[in-house]
């Protein structure tokens, strides 16, 4: 079971991306009406969460930060890190502690370090083509795909490549990024990399884009093969 902490306000969504299939909307139609929970709030509430399930169950497998947007943008995210995994030791020792991230903040210290600490740091790279990412994942601040994978370099291998597969065409452009076109690019960089894993998975729920479409099997199995072809661990999801 995993077990999720969302670090970001209940009626709201804050993330440096506006993704097209992020299955939260996009940002516009989630503006916060309320500050994001402070470091203690946070603390408070995972401990209360913990001791429910250490008396009642399930026993937890994995406590995973994600929810809605993108955690390492709240200010206190590395002490929020540091309580968790004190938490975790005590609760439940044997338990993940997880992140998804974006990667648009790894360059600073704090967060890169604090990322460093968790079993798996997940980091999102959707094709290294500067416009499809502009399409696809929308930064809303300056984005540079080289700056990003220098700074996935400095985790010296100890991180988790995350990347999403689909097709279909939004705002009248293709958006499909199976071919090699997109595929070998990204792969190249990915062996720069030189993460731990990669995970590549697709749509799997209603986005806020229409027109968007799941990637194959078939698609996603070769892409697979690619990467492990490149000594690389690689998981697919469908």
């Amino acid at each position: 079971m995993s077990l999720g902490i969302n670090l970001l306000p209940a009626d709201g969504k804050v993330c440096s991306f506006d993704c097209i299939y992020c299955e939260c909307g996009f940002n516009a139609d989630h503006r916060p009406q309320m500050p994001m929970p402070a470091r203690e709030e946070v603390s408070q509430a995972l401990e209360a969460k913990l001791k429910d399930m250490q008396e009642y169950g399930p026993e937890p497998d994995v406590l995973t930060f994600a929810g809605n947007g993108e955690p390492t943008l709240h200010p206190q995210f590395a002490e929020i890190i540091a309580d968790t995994l004190a938490l975790r030791d005590r609760y439940f020792p044997q338990a993940k502690v997880s992140v998804l991230s974006n990667a648009t903040k790894i360059s600073r210290p704090e967060v890169r370090k604090a990322l460093m600490k968790v079993d798996n740091n997940i980091l999102k790279l959707d094709t290294v083509d500067a416009g499809y990412i502009g399409l696809l994942d929308r930064p809303t601040g300056k984005y540079d795909v080289d700056t990003v994978i220098g700074n996935m370099e400095a985790f010296e291998g100890k991180c988790i490549v995350q990347t999403m597969f689909l097709k279909g065409e939004f705002e009248g452009k293709d958006m499909d990024n199976t071919s090699d076109r997109f595929v070998l690019p990204w792969l190249e960089r990915v062996k720069q990399i030189a993460p731990s894993q990669v995970m590549i998975y697709t749509i799997d729920r209603v986005t806020p884009a229409r027109g968007l479409l799941k990637a194959t099997h078939e698609e996603l199995d070769r892409i697979g093969q690619l990467v492990r072809e490149a000594g690389i661990s690689c998981s697919v999801s469908y």
